[in-house]
């Protein structure tokens, strides 16, 4: 029998692994299972298992062909061998059968186990998990079908429950996650969809709190990530959001016209008003003043007869006589007036009268002249 050389051996060991990974690829190969394989770990290549990518902002046909499953088994935990002596690590539990039935539940540090009999059959982490959630068609209330992504986080808080109510917990949270998100998408129309994503976020996640219990695993939170419309629904959306800030715009110059308007009619008001007092005043004034000059004309007259008064006292009959005279002579000018200033002939209508002033006239010159 021909033996192998040590490059035959890696070669043989290289397509075993390979075939190990075309049958398992969501499986992380682990030292027990090398050591089925019997291929040393030091000859095992550091080079992640390829894993296809997803973009959240590919269109709707993009996610046509995406499975449901994706990411299943690839965080479980693969039991360890029993030492006999077992350390378990922080935040995280071992669940122990015995002869296929389940006898402990380790908690972190030292542990000790039998040999043969003892076996780690599950390890639980209490660590905080994210989970994506890949795109997925669901159907608003108003009859929209949009795509919707988002992220999951959870932990376990019952290893028993975790082990042994549900066959993979983040596979089944997942799924849950997405039958809940379409339930929840359901009773509200597209524009609350988008609007309120908080409502919509606690919505899932006490949903799923109800229905996850008794798996041991409880929902933290759940955060939608993309809400993707139909692209005639966002034509429709820009449109809409196009006229309400045309009318938004419309509504905004109308008001500034009116104010507009409303100030200008307010400034005439108000020039009006000071114009109508400044005549007032000027009136007023005017009017003081001819009143003034009224006054100081009667305190003039006044004054004069107060002195013609005395001289008529202090002279007797001339002084009477002097007073006729002036009275005659004003009298004689005023028809001298009349008659030069207009085309009206006035006469007297007693012509004694005339007749008798001129001769007292006369009389009073006669008796001055003495």
């Amino acid at each position: 029998m021909q033996r192998l050389t040590s490059a035959q051996r890696m070669q043989a060991a290289s397509f075993r692994l390979l075939h190990a990974q075309r049958r398992a690829p969501a499986a992380l190969l682990t030292s027990r299972s090398l050591s089925i394989l019997n291929i040393p770990m030091s000859k095992i290549p550091n080079t992640p298992v390829p894993r296809r990518q997803y973009s959240s902002s590919s269109s709707s046909s993009d996610f046509s062909d995406m499975p449901t499953n994706v990411g299943r088994g690839i965080n479980r935990q693969t039991p360890p061998w029993n030492t006999i002596v077992m350390f378990v690590p922080q935040a995280s539990v071992y669940i122990v059968e015995r002869f296929g039935k389940f006898h402990t539940q380790l908690e972190p540090g030292l542990a000790i186990l039998v040999p043969v009999i003892d076996q780690v059959k599950y390890v639980q982490s209490f660590k905080e998990r994210a989970v994506e959630i890949v795109p997925q068609n669901a159907i608003t209330q108003d009859n929209v079908t949009i795509k919707i992504d988002g992220v999951l986080y959870y932990r376990i808080v019952d290893a028993m429950k975790a082990s042994y109510g549900v066959d993979d917990p983040e596979f089944a949270v997942t799924q849950l996650a997405q039958t809940t998100m379409r339930s929840e998408i359901g009773q509200l129309s597209l524009d609350r969809t988008l609007a309120e994503r908080t409502l919509l976020n606690h919505n899932i996640t006490r949903a799923m709190n109800m229905a996850a219990k008794d798996w041991g695993i409880e929902c933290l939170r759940y955060e939608i990530r993309d809400v993707h419309p139909p692209a005639n629904v966002l034509e429709s959306m820009h449109r809409q959001i196009s006229a309400e800030r045309q009318k938004r715009a419309d509504i905004l110059e109308s008001e500034g016209a009116r104010q507009a308007a409303i100030n200008n009619a307010e400034g005439q008001k108000q020039a009006m008003i000071l114009r109508s007092e400044a005549e007032m005043q000027t009136q007023m004034n005017a009017a003081n003043g001819d009143a003034a000059a009224i006054r100081m004309r009667a305190v003039a007259a006044a004054e004069a007869i107060d002195k013609i008064a005395k001289a008529i006292a202090e002279n007797g009959d001339t002084g009477k006589d002097a007073v006729s005279l002036s009275v005659a002579e004003k009298y004689v000018d005023a028809f001298g007036k009349i008659a030069k200033e207009s085309t009206t002939v006035v006469i007297p209508s007693n012509f004694a009268d005339v007749s008798s002033m001129a001769t007292q006239l006369l009389s009073v010159m006669k008796t001055v002249s003495k």
